[in-house]
């Protein structure tokens, strides 16, 4: 896992290529098939302070697999909206959870205390990640549509965690899925 450069232009291309039309859905809100050259620009070309994305690769084929960024808003520097999309053999491994805590603790480096974000009402995944950052709030419906708000001023990832996610981005370690019990039902 790293930061977005402009370099990562091909590699976000294919990523988004690879996606299932339901996961494009689900990320981008459209069914589009490809990503034009204008967009790849703002995906990729960004000033780290205002807007940041990073990049998980995966280990042995070098694939990007998952992007999470944030765009600040301009009524409200303390806001940003936030996103996330992780590849289909990725999903529900804690990828899109990692990703979003190492993009919650660059946002509080960059003065963000809250993050917004729309998606499918229906997105248990990405409503699981929303509330694996702190409190989250429903900031509005629209149709199928909703926009939620997490306070991300606090860190909510143990300390312990940070070296695991160290570790998984270094490729020293991987992650796996977790074992569900009674609880969990």
């Amino acid at each position: 896992m790293r930061a977005v450069t402009s370099d990562d232009k091909e590699a976000i291309r294919s990523a988004f290529q690879r996606l299932s039309p339901e996961s494009r859905y689900r990320r981008f809100l459209s069914l589009a098939e490809t990503l034009s050259d204008g967009q790849l620009r703002y995906l990729t070309e960004l000033d780290h302070h205002d807007h940041e994305a990073l990049i998980a690769y995966e280990p042995e084929t070098r694939n990007g697999i998952a992007v999470a960024r944030f765009v600040r808003s301009p009524a409200d520097p303390r806001i940003a909206e936030a996103a996330v999309v992780v590849g289909d053999a990725w999903q529900g491994k804690g990828l899109g959870t990692a990703l979003s805590a190492l993009l919650a603790q660059r946002a509080r480096e960059e003065g963000i205390e809250r993050f917004d974000a729309t998606l499918l009402a229906g997105n248990d995944q990405m409503l699981h990640v929303i509330d694996s950052l702190g409190p989250s709030r429903l900031l509005a419906q629209d149709g199928p549509t909703i926009t939620v708000e997490v306070d991300i001023s606090h860190e909510t990832l143990p300390t312990h965690m940070r070296g695991v996610l160290r570790a998984v981005a270094r490729g020293d370690a991987e992650l796996a899925p977790r074992e569900l019990d009674d609880s969990d039902n």
